[in-house]
């Protein structure tokens, strides 16, 4: 299991079946726009607050205005998927600081605005990820599922950031690799066990570094954001709508960082608070998916058909989940094909079910059907988490995740010493995921790049309100952080949904969805501190 800040939608999941997050050295300081992009990060006093990101010169440079004055050369979408959408390319320089070292070719997509009224302009979506196809997203969930006026007076754009899906993707492993990679045992029991993960996690950085070495240190948020501000001046706006969702809501803060003057429309669903370091986040995220468990343990209680039979008391359903994980790795279930169901892939199958407590059911049934021996049905769930589909390929959601978030932070943990240190503390805080989540967050430990960010608080002094919306009970973006970022930006506006699941927007809940709707059609904020049950 990889579970690197990997923030998504539910409906991004969905769509696929269905954070990173790296600790970050006490005191260290976010560098400038500039310095983000090229590695020239400054290192503060190590008492001193996170430093808010520093705006870019509202006048372009003279250097970037080609790649402003571009004008997409919109075509038809190829494919099934590609009916009623256009598609086009735009070019963004792979170093901002030395734009004549070369491009980055960015892939773009739309559907124009469906209704006959007064168009708003352009409505940008990312699903999160990082490695989230928002092209995909666009397509496959926000061009349908958004609500229909919203879509009758926007046109609805997606740019798939550089280094993911369309747009040059990150390549690590083979698919036979990333087999391996993901099923890999993430809670070592011995010293063996321990340099067989290590080992793993080495080949994969190794496999970015020769396959990917060009654009693998050109793909932090900092530069994904700067392209957003390039496709908006192509699209024409002369502000950028937006609906972020997830990591998606760290890349819209970021360019209300980088740009407040631009700043039209911003929804940040399940926020992240980017003053946070790679080792806080993951004990933040994993205690938030402890809280997720016990909903669904408590959930789960309830119905006959519960595997876990627990009388709805969580430190046991947890000891049962345990015991079940503790049994797989020693004796891995079948599942009707040449792969079995591992302990990593079922701890996997599980984390992908806690995002949306639609997938509980599923959830209870896969666990039932496994304690029968059959572990088909989490495997599925591990694969739609992996977007492994049914021939064997991956997408490159996994090499881009773990490329931006080990560019935008320093690593977690610098090694297994420092990861048994932590362990305590994570498995106290969930006792049957934390070994998981401390042991993956060693990833960027072993990353060919250095990271180029570090822990900041975003303000975005003079935008225009910026609407932030945060779940109470969300596993993947606990609450505090949308309670963090809101208090950070000088506009921010928070919006509350007092439920389970990973953001709120589109999914179910009437209160939210009147509040962000009314938000992008009239620009008008929700009262302060509104919360929605």
């Amino acid at each position: 299991m990889d579970t690197s800040r990997l923030l998504r939608t539910s409906g991004t999941l969905v769509a696929a079946a269905a954070l990173l997050i790296s600790a970050a050295v006490a005191g260290s300081a976010v560098p400038s726009a500039s310095a983000a992009g090229s590695g020239r990060a400054r290192e503060a006093a190590a008492d001193a607050p996170a430093p808010p990101l520093e705006p870019l010169p509202v006048a372009v440079p003279a250097a970037l205005r080609p790649y402003y004055a571009q004008k997409p050369a919109w075509r038809p979408c190829p494919g099934k998927n590609g009916a009623g959408f256009e598609c086009a390319t735009l070019r963004a320089p792979l170093d901002y600081d030395e734009p004549k070292a070369g491009d980055v070719r960015l892939a773009v997509s739309r559907k124009k605005a469906t209704g006959h009224g007064k168009r708003l302009g352009s409505l940008m979506v990312n699903p999160g990820g990082p490695g989230g196809s928002a092209i995909g997203f666009l397509r496959g969930y926000a061009a349908a599922g958004y609500p229909a006026p919203v879509r009758a007076r926007y046109d609805m754009v997606a740019m798939d950031p550089r280094g993911v899906a369309a747009s040059e993707p990150i390549q690590c492993l083979s698919d036979e690799e990333m087999d391996d990679y993901a099923q890999v045992d993430q809670t070592p029991d011995d010293s063996s066990e321990v340099r067989e993960l290590v080992a793993a996690y080495k080949k994969f950085a190794t496999g970015c570094a020769d396959r990917s070495g060009r654009l693998l240190r050109h793909v932090s948020t900092v530069e994904a954001a700067r392209d957003m501000d390039i496709f908006r001046a192509a699209l024409g706006d002369e502000k950028l709508h937006y609906v972020g969702a997830s990591y998606g809501t760290f890349l819209g803060a970021t360019y209300a960082g980088l740009y407040p003057s631009r700043v039209g429309r911003l929804v940040l669903d399940g926020a992240l608070d980017p003053s946070l370091g790679q080792e806080q986040v993951n004990r933040d995220q994993n205690a938030g998916f402890q809280t997720a468990f016990a909903s669904f343990s408590q959930d789960c209680a309830r119905h006959d058909d519960c595997p876990l039979a627990s009388g709805g008391r969580t430190e046991v359903a947890a000891a049962r989940l345990r015991a079940f994980f503790d049994q797989l790795d020693r004796y891995p279930l079948p599942t009707g094909k040449q792969r079995e169901l591992t302990e990593s892939l079922a701890t996997t199958g599980v984390i992908s079910a806690m995002y949306d407590e639609a997938s509980w059911p599923l959830l209870r049934k896969a666990l039932s059907n496994a304690q029968h021996g059959d572990g088909a049905l989490l495997l599925r769930l591990s694969d739609a988490y992996y977007e492994r589909d049914e021939h064997g390929a991956y997408s490159n959601l996994m090499p881009a995740n773990s490329a931006v978030n080990c560019l935008d932070l320093p690593p977690a943990f610098s090694g297994p010493a420092a990861v048994r240190r932590a362990l305590p503390d994570f498995e106290k805080a969930s006792p049957a995921l934390g070994t998981s989540f401390a042991w993956s967050a060693l990833t960027c430990a072993y990353w060919p790049t250095q990271a180029t960010g570090t822990p900041h608080r975003i303000t975005a002094t003079g935008a225009a309100p910026i609407l932030v919306v945060g779940t109470t009970r969300d596993p993947a973006t606990p609450y505090p952080w949308a309670r963090a970022l809101a208090s950070q930006l000088s506009s921010g506006r928070l919006l509350t949904y007092d439920g389970d699941g990973h953001t709120a927007y589109t999914r179910g809940s009437s209160c939210v969805d009147s509040a962000v709707n009314d938000y992008l059609l009239t620009a008008t904020p929700p009262p302060a501190s509104r919360k929605c049950t």
